[in-house]
């Protein structure tokens, strides 16, 4: 497995990915703008599905139902604080 530098992490990369960045780097600067732009569209459309399930989960009868629930009920009792006071009092 090969390693490469990814933001701050050092990241390791199945054989799969790796025959695909050598096959990135053998293309046009033209090539790999369209292949940018593919792939742009590719995570919007990830992104939009993503929202999606969201969405389906926090409708009434959703997977975070009892998770809304619980975050309603404790509102309702004042056992909440603002996020600012948290933010502040976390010594960050």
């Amino acid at each position: 497995m090969q390693q490469f530098k990814g933001g701050c992490e050092t990241v390791g990369m199945t054989n799969r990915v790796e025959q695909i960045t050598e096959q990135v780097k053998t293309l046009s600067v033209s090539e790999r703008e369209e292949l940018l732009s593919w792939l742009a569209e590719f995570e919007l459309g990830q992104a939009d599905a993503w929202d999606a399930e969201i969405a389906r989960d926090t409708q009434p009868g959703g997977r975070m139902q009892r998770v809304l629930d619980c975050v309603r009920r404790d509102i309702a009792e004042n056992r909440t604080k603002p996020l600012h006071q948290v933010i502040n009092s976390s010594g960050g």
